[in-house]
């Protein structure tokens, strides 16, 4: 049996999301994804729009997903080991970076093949954040207008 693992956010579930899963399963015959908790993702200098729980509850149910599990730190090489994964799946953004070569190293040592997908193009959880952000007149989250405050006002 074949396992494979990747990690991410999941923030704003998007297409780019369920591509790298259904890709990912068509490779492996157990898929294992890591999802951030909220903490690391504060860590990596950014802010979840989604709680941790419910962003893992959104990748339990995609049909491509066989289990999920807590990622609590960087280590993607031992979780991999931990989790008995032969394939880490991760996007082609990463290829070719200093850092990725010398991860490419330490996991073929460990018998552990690095398979990377195309990035999807214009499309990712931090553009969908600027753009509704936009949308909405947020500033750095809040809203910056009278007719957010009049939206929120008048919830019933």
């Amino acid at each position: 049996m074949i396992i494979g693992y990747t990690t991410g956010v999941y923030d704003l579930f998007h297409i780019g999301h369920l591509t790298l899963l259904k890709n990912a399963k068509g490779l492996c015959d157990r898929l294992i994804v890591g999802v951030t908790v909220d903490e690391l993702v504060l860590y990596k200098g950014k802010h979840a729009m989604i709680p941790f729980s419910d962003r893992a509850e959104i990748v339990r149910s995609i049909k491509y997903v066989d289990a999920v599990v807590p990622q609590y730190d960087m280590d993607k090489l031992a979780a991999c080991k931990k989790l008995g994964a032969q394939i880490l799946f991760v996007g082609d953004d990463w290829y070719g970076t200093d850092k990725w070569k010398d991860y490419e190293a330490c996991f073929a040592k460990e018998g552990i093949k690095i398979i990377y997908f195309p990035y999807t193009k214009g499309i990712s959880s931090t553009k969908i954040t600027e753009a509704l952000q936009s949308a909405r007149g947020w500033v750095d989250g809040k809203e910056n207008s009278n007719i957010g405050e009049h939206h929120l006002n008048n919830r019933e």
